[in-house]
């Protein structure tokens, strides 16, 4: 029987603890991972960027997650004898279907320099994790690779690049462990168009992998039907494993900006979190949260041959602290975006405002996943 992942990408812990974010299972404060290991989370996912500082070596933010971040908090997770999913972004910043920026030490360079650049950081990253006693228990190539990634070079639909430049992140891995698990991950959990024209061209020239990792969010990527019906076709269709490697789901629409101080959320082209809630057909409340995790395993439950075989919840302890936004000064001209820069998730976490536990970790903790 497969073991199933219940896991936590806890990417900005480090950064919420040292602003002096705080957390509590029934009154009682303690470490965040603490809590949600007792509610029956088995993994993390640790984000990586290449080098989240600008030239005059501000942090960019958002867990400024860099090497020595994700050593320290994968040695955490490690010790306490989870899992520990490493999740490559081949960017100095966010990456995702709307950007993927190359990283700045690789300005300038050509496929071919690319496609190296790659493979080298990948094999010295293992190596150097394998060294600090943090080394993963599964690896993903590259974070929601929909559009590509390293852009414009391997910018969709030119999937030879693309397909060059996993497998060299894939051979970087392979150089220093044969047998650890690989994942590849899209975002859209629900368009099965998507995954049916990526992976098609993928399983032409790529090389082998293990999982297909999926973000679902349900304010942006369909029903859950839609989901369940894409993960039924791609199970049959690529005979791998999937992961849902990142989901979420709101429990509150209180505003929060007292909680941080930051300006109105005024962000240009973007859905204010009413006009998203409206398209979810659950209640952003504590019990809302609950029941969409319900019906997201009971979905999963139901994926032929046991291949759904875990998920991970994006940033359950991303509460809101003030000085923790999604991105500095620095990093929104990386990004060439015009901000503002708080925190525009906390209404999603597994903890309140004020750091209490929900009750959605206990349907987490009380899912069974014998099959």
């Amino acid at each position: 029987m497969k073991k199933f992942i219940k896991g936590m990408d806890i990417s900005t812990l480090k950064e919420i603890e040292s602003l002096g974010g705080k957390f509590y299972d029934n009154g009682i404060e303690k470490d965040a991972l603490a809590i949600l290991q007792s509610y029956g989370a088995n993994a993390v996912r640790l984000r990586l960027w290449n080098d989240p500082y600008s030239e005059e070596g501000m942090p960019y933010g958002a867990g400024t997650n860099d090497l020595l971040v994700t050593i320290e908090l994968a040695k955490r997770a490690l010790a306490r004898r989870m899992d520990f999913l490493l999740d490559f972004h081949y960017s100095d910043f966010w990456t995702d279907p709307g950007k993927q920026y190359i990283p700045k030490a690789w300005t300038g360079y050509t496929t071919e320099e690319l496609e190296d650049a790659v493979f080298s950081y990948t094999k010295e990253t293992m190596s150097t994790l394998k060294e600090e006693g943090a080394f993963p228990t599964m690896v993903q190539i590259g974070n929601e690779l929909s559009n590509g990634l390293l852009w414009p070079h391997g910018k969709v639909p030119n999937y030879d690049n693309i397909a060059r430049f996993v497998n060299a992140g894939i051979r970087g891995v392979r150089e220093i462990d044969k047998e650890i698990p690989i994942m590849i991950h899209l975002d859209n959990g629900g368009n099965n168009a998507l995954y049916r024209e990526w992976f098609d061209h993928f399983m032409e020239q790529g090389e082998e992998f293990q999982v297909i990792g999926l973000s679902y969010y349900p304010f942006w990527h369909g029903t859950l039907e839609d989901l369940e019906n894409n993960m039924k076709d791609i199970a049959v269709r690529y005979q791998k494993d999937l992961i849902i490697a990142e989901v979420s789901m709101g429990y509150t629409l209180e505003d929060y900006e007292s909680f941080e101080r930051l300006a109105p959320y005024e962000r240009k082209g973007m859905a204010t979190k009413k006009e998203l809630a409206e398209k979810v057909p659950y209640p952003m409340t504590p019990e809302g949260q609950s029941h969409f995790l319900n019906d997201l395993f009971a979905c999963m439950k139901r994926i032929p041959d046991e291949r759904a075989t875990g998920f991970y919840y994006w940033e359950p302890a991303w509460i809101p602290v003030e000085g923790s936004g999604w991105a500095t000064k620095e990093s929104l001209e990386y990004i060439k975006d015009k901000g503002p820069c708080g925190n525009e998730w906390a209404n999603q976490a597994l903890f309140d405002y004020q750091g209490n536990a929900l009750p959605a970790l206990k349907v987490i903790r009380d899912m069974d996943f014998d099959r």
